[in-house]
């Protein structure tokens, strides 16, 4: 069973945002994600600095499967991107919610968290994925 943190808000893309004291959120992809794509052999992570809209895509992780973008899941600019991710993209695997984030965005508004899924509906919808 995919570990699904509480502390932390979801996207239905299957990205996790941890909001900072700051008033900047932490970004990567949930352990259900990384765990559906395997052992991820490449990160390319979004551009610092870019203005990026809710379900733009702005990163591509790659596995021994597959390629898949990573969205941004809220709206704002990029003002940090994980560097550690290209010598090192397997932390994704090891440590999804930690040393595996993939960037840091400045929130244009604060509200956009609020429709992003708490952990109890996201186990909910990643429950069904696998049923369906």
């Amino acid at each position: 069973m995919s570990n699904v943190p509480s502390d932390v808000k979801y996207a239905s893309t299957h990205e996790w945002v941890r909001e900072e004291d700051d008033g900047t959120v932490t970004v990567g992809i949930s352990d259900h994600a990384q765990e559906s794509l395997g052992d991820l052999v490449f990160v390319e992570t979004p551009e610092i600095g870019r203005t990026v809209e809710a379900g733009e895509a702005v990163a591509v992780v790659e596995s021994v499967k597959a390629a898949s973008d990573v969205y941004a899941p809220v709206p704002g600019a990029i003002i940090d991107a994980n560097s550690q991710l290209q010598d090192a993209p397997e932390l994704v695997n090891t440590d999804p919610y930690g040393e595996g984030w993939i960037m840091r965005i400045r929130l244009d508004d604060p509200h956009a968290l609020d429709e992003l899924m708490d952990a109890d509906d996201y186990e909910h919808l990643i429950t069904e994925e696998d049923d369906g």
